[in-house]
């Protein structure tokens, strides 16, 4: 895997239909090599939490189970 399949500055982000207008937000992007990256809409130039593809399923399945409420 090279430092580009993992660089966020490319990346093209993504809003939940779910978001309100509000713009408190999570957007995430699927990057290269397989990880996925997410930040926080309303700081696009923050910090960016990047994870293998088998670790945000886990969080996936783990919040429609109801595992975080």
């Amino acid at each position: 895997m090279t430092d580009k399949e993992v660089d966020p500055s490319r990346a093209e982000w993504r809003t939940s239909s779910f978001s309100g207008a509000n713009g408190q937000c999570v957007q995430v992007a699927f990057l290269g090599g397989g990880h996925v990256a997410v930040r926080d809409s309303k700081n696009p130039d923050g910090p960016v939490l990047t994870f293998t593809s088998g670790e945000w399923n886990s969080f996936i399945h783990g919040a429609k189970d109801g595992r975080f409420d």
